[in-house]
């Protein structure tokens, strides 16, 4: 099998210290060990490329019946291993910026990914020896991502980091380790959990937003194709796109408002109450209509009865507190069904902002006095560059691909335009 533990060193006496760095005791945080890595990788740039004789230690390290290094790479493989080194660097400086951000477990697992792709880098430099100077330029996306990480940290860039993850293509590269193939798997994995609390907090309020908004794009340029294609005036085009926004913005947040508020009264409908302990005392115990409670709480017959003696006083554990009572303030459960659902107002209040903003774009042309074919056209390109941008961000936070989700909204919305300018067509005159 491939050697996991070899490493390329910039100085012949690294390995050594690899050792000792894994010899040391737990109190070395991956804060510690990262924070000498990037500086012994950063020492490694400013005096030179990887020795001759590292170099080929590892590779003969890496010589094995399933994997074979080369001494004397070719141009294509110098210009693929440039490209991986350039991206192992961006993503170690991603995480460990992401963790700067981030607090407690969250940051320490980030900076234990961002010394995984430390350790991918050094691999690359190893292989292509002399070919590493200078220091491969990150691409554009990545130094985007690596603005956005340094500067805000979001879900967002954990989506994208995700996304990365998946694209990896070390599993069918044989000049990558299987180690390094796993490590990537295993990080798009770590990702995606990290993620998931990210998502979950946006799932509430930014799902009203979002399809408030592809709901105001979508039935104004529609309304407003219709109109325009059965010959009416710019100023009654305008005037129906105007109507159509106040329209729709205002029963999206009453129809958001009812949902929200529905949920939650279900879900408090169904949380069990305190009055298995209010009124105990008073019950008739060979009746015992208490253990009626558990049952209908889905206890079996034997556990309801065990419960209804812990509530009697004749025993003193709580051996099944999962049916209880518990105080929504102490609850998780509870506050992930409210971080799910997001607040009836807050909701109410997307929706209608982001369906007037999103009614508002394809009307934005006949605003400025254009009018008949222009005035459609340039609404169709208005909507079309926002849809795509809708859909790529929710492409994004699903796991999806941004590109195909967007392509996906703007063909479900201009689908619809469609429908509505041929009846337009139908029902009236044609465009002047």
């Amino acid at each position: 099998m491939t050697s996991r533990s070899a490493q390329p060193t910039g100085h012949p006496d690294r390995n050594q210290d690899s050792l000792d760095i894994a010899n040391e005791p737990s109190t070395d945080t991956a804060a510690m060990r990262l924070e000498r890595e990037m500086a012994a990788n950063a020492e490694v740039i400013r005096t030179g490329i990887v020795t001759t004789e590292d170099r080929r230690r590892y590779i003969q390290n890496l010589n094995t019946d399933v994997h074979q290094a080369v001494l004397n790479p070719t141009q294509a493989q110098i210009k693929r291993w440039r490209r991986y080194l350039a991206e192992e660097i961006s993503e170690a400086k991603i995480y460990a910026a992401l963790a700067d951000r981030a607090e407690g477990k969250e940051a320490e697992i980030l900076r234990e990914v961002a010394l995984a792709e430390i350790r991918h880098q050094n691999h690359w430099r190893a292989l292509l020896g002399k070919h590493a100077d200078p220091e491969p330029r990150p691409s554009i996306s990545s130094k985007f991502l690596y603005l956005l990480a340094k500067n805000f940290g979001s879900v967002f860039v954990l989506a994208l980091a995700q996304r990365a993850e998946q694209r990896s293509p070390y599993a069918e590269d044989p000049d990558a380790t299987e180690a390094m193939a796993a490590d990537e798997a295993i990080h798009e994995e770590i990702i995606r959990a990290l993620s998931t609390s990210g998502r979950e907090k946006l799932s509430g309020n930014f799902r009203a937003a979002v399809f408030g908004a592809n709901d105001g794009l979508v039935s104004n340029v529609a309304l407003i194709m219709g109109i325009g294609a059965s010959g009416a005036s710019q100023q009654m085009v305008l005037l129906s796109g105007i109507a159509g926004l106040l329209a729709g913005a205002l029963s999206m947040a009453a129809g958001e408002y009812v949902s929200v508020r529905s949920q939650r009264e279900m879900l408090d409908a169904s949380s069990p109450t305190q009055v298995t302990l209010s009124v105990a005392d008073q019950l008739d115990i060979d009746r015992n209509e208490l253990e009626l409670i558990y049952k209908a709480r889905g206890m079996s017959e034997e556990a309801a009865h065990h419960r209804a003696l812990e509530r009697f006083g004749y025993l003193d554990c709580d051996c099944d507190p999962s049916l209880s009572w518990r105080d929504p303030a102490e609850d998780p459960d509870d506050e992930r069904n409210n971080a799910a659902l997001g607040t009836d107002i807050g909701a109410s209040a997307a929706s209608f902002c982001f369906f007037a903003s999103g009614a508002l774009i394809p009307i934005l042309p006949f605003i400025f006095g254009a009018s008949g074919m222009l005035g459609i056209v340039l609404s169709l390109i208005f909507v079309s560059v926002a849809l795509g941008f809708t859909g790529g961000i929710v492409g994004l936070l699903s796991g999806a691909s941004p590109f195909k989700r967007g392509l996906r909204q703007i063909a479900i919305g201009m689908g619809a335009a469609l429908v509505t300018y041929l009846l337009g067509l139908a029902f009236g005159t044609s465009v002047s």
